[in-house]
């Protein structure tokens, strides 16, 4: 296995060459079976009877290739999501994380239901020894507002609570400087400005940094084989991470490679 490198091949018979329980963090923005023609891809894999039968050999060998210690994110949309979790119930023994990635809804509007706009992000492990960093987020304005009360060391906090018998409790809830825990709904906007490769279904760097920094450590092998337009893989070396890329488009290694040449 030759680390730091992008293949252009089929990731099926990539992963058959990866030995076994040698990956730490495997990302995968998987094709979501739209039936959409992109200018860089095919999203049709047919029925989604028939687009899981094409993924069972490839999400077998993955959970092959990953670390007891491993995580591994299959990010995917409405037309899959339920197919896809069933199926990954079934090869995976750990259900880690269903987090929903939120983006800024369309400007068209519709009459006949809802506006989408969530993507789908599973996360499973091999063992209950899964790698976690703990990250946090800004406060809110609307959380930050609960926080009115000021100690004696000006620290921050508020105390609200009630006991069985709904009489106040002063239990003191103090501000924490480095924000909140992280929660299962993320909200990044889509991919912008100088960021843009020009590549279909960009994801935004934002996000993989949440996902590696959360789920993996300096030096530790990232995989992705549906790299696309290397998103995954660029964070995974600014983050001092190893990497392994696989797409069977040409145009998705040249971007990929291009990017990676520039950090």
């Amino acid at each position: 296995m030759e680390l730091n490198k992008i293949y252009c091949m089929d990731n099926l018979e990539l992963l058959k060459q990866l030995d076994s329980e040698s990956i730490d963090l495997i990302y995968c923005d998987i094709l979501y079976n739209t039936g959409k023609k992109f200018k860089d891809y095919d999203d049709n894999l047919g029925t989604p009877q028939e687009a899981i039968e094409w993924y069972r050999p490839r999400l077998i060998e993955i959970k092959r290739v990953l670390k007891k210690t491993g995580s591994i994110f299959i990010h995917c949309d409405y037309n899959l999501s339920h197919y896809i979790k069933v199926e990954l119930d079934k090869i995976f023994p750990i259900f880690i994380n269903e987090i929903i990635w939120m983006y800024p809804k369309g400007i068209k509007n519709s009459t006949r239901r809802e506006i989408n706009n969530h993507d789908t992000i599973f996360r499973y492990g091999k063992s209950n020894y899964y790698t976690h960093n703990s990250l946090n987020e800004p406060y809110t304005k609307e959380q930050l507002e609960r926080y009115k009360y000021e100690d004696e060391n000006g620290r921050f906090y508020w105390d609200t609570r009630r006991d069985k018998d709904n009489n106040k409790v002063r239990v003191k809830v103090y501000l924490k400087k480095n924000g909140t825990p992280l929660g299962d709904v993320w909200y990044f906007n889509f991919v912008q400005g100088k960021e843009r490769v020009g590549y279909d279904t960009q994801k935004p760097k934002a996000l993989l940094e949440r996902i590696i920094k959360s789920s993996s450590n300096e030096g530790d092998i990232v995989a992705d084989f549906f790299c696309g337009s290397g998103t995954s893989l660029v964070v995974a070396k600014e983050l001092g991470r190893k990497y392994i890329g696989c797409d069977i488009n040409k145009r998705a290694i040249d971007i990929t490679n291009k990017r990676l040449d520039e950090i």
